[in-house]
């Protein structure tokens, strides 16, 4: 079911912009869901992201479909984090194949539905390679959202490794430093494994002048199939530490479920004790590992 806002106006508003959030001085905790292949599964995942969301963690994202195939899915799970559960929440808004038109539209859907929070993305090429040509970058995507709803909080996303199809790092913070200029009111990194890599990070970044808030992006890998695929995506490094766990409990599902979470709340823990409050954590749908993770966290949270 999807929620008009106009047919809102008697509910108390429950949720805050992002950015309103990560202005607060106190350690905070998100969670990100990714919307079906096909509408027979929008139930199941709507339950997944309610679980989470009684979780009461600061915010939630949901991603997009390739090629925006689940455009509709994405703001109607959205939609129900926030009207549904009370929970602030973030859509992925992606451009590589999309005309204007189809942005406008969605980001009329994502504002009826009462949601003042959006990811914008360049996305991932189609595998039939077929792109539109509307948009060139991810900060074509960021201007354009920013004068169409000028009082929207737009977050981008960054690459503490490099993007993997840029040249240099350099480079690619060039074009970060475009996109938070056209309008990203904070940052969220693709995952990484080692703390350190995200730390230099922040200091190559504030080199250039960029100062938005940015979330470090923590992914519990809780199968050794899992840290294969994400590595094969993304290009991120695996630290010997972390190689050496998949290795040991990689063949038993239970002990690599436990230690992957194990280790994404530690990493957690580090970035806390090093001024990081805001962490974003790709859960991937689901509620279990979520949990555990905040209990892992508990009195560290207060």
């Amino acid at each position: 079911m999807m929620y008009n806002y106009t047919n809102l106006c008697n509910q108390e508003e429950q949720s805050m912009k992002i950015s309103e959030i990560l202005a607060q001085d106190k350690p905070t905790i998100s969670f990100e869901v990714f919307p079906p292949k096909q509408a027979s599964g929008l139930e199941t995942v709507k339950a997944a992201a309610g679980a989470i969301a009684a979780l009461t963690p600061s915010f939630m994202s949901v991603t997009y479909g390739a090629a925006g195939s689940t455009s509709k899915l994405t703001v109607e799970v959205a939609s129900d984090i926030k009207n549904l559960h009370g929970v602030s929440v973030m859509p992925h808004l992606t451009c590589v194949a999309s005309t204007r038109e189809h942005v406008s539209d969605i980001l009329t859907q994502i504002r009826e539905n009462g949601i003042d929070n959006v990811m914008a993305l360049r996305g991932d090429i189609p595998q039939d390679g077929i792109v539109c040509h509307d948009y060139t970058h991810a900060s074509d995507l960021v201007a354009d959202i920013r004068s169409q709803a000028p009082d929207i909080c737009i977050g981008g996303a960054c690459y503490p490794e490099g993007h993997i199809e840029s040249p240099n790092k350099n480079l690619d913070i060039d074009y970060l430093k475009l996109k938070v200029d056209a309008g990203c009111d904070f940052l969220t990194t693709q995952m990484f494994f080692d703390n350190n890599i995200f730390y230099n990070f922040l200091y190559r970044i504030k080199d250039k002048g960029i100062t938005v808030p940015v979330l470090p992006g923590v992914m519990p890998v809780t199968t050794a199939r899992q840290l294969s695929r994400s590595v094969a995506l993304s290009g991120t490094n695996v630290p010997e530490r972390f190689r050496a766990i998949v290795d040991k409990f990689g063949s038993d599902p239970d002990a690599m479920r436990r230690a992957g979470i194990i280790y994404a709340s530690e990493q957690i823990i580090d970035l806390i004790a090093n001024g990081v409050n805001h962490i974003h954590v790709y859960s991937m749908n689901k509620p279990d590992v979520a949990g555990e993770i905040l209990t892992n966290l508990k009195e560290i949270l207060g």
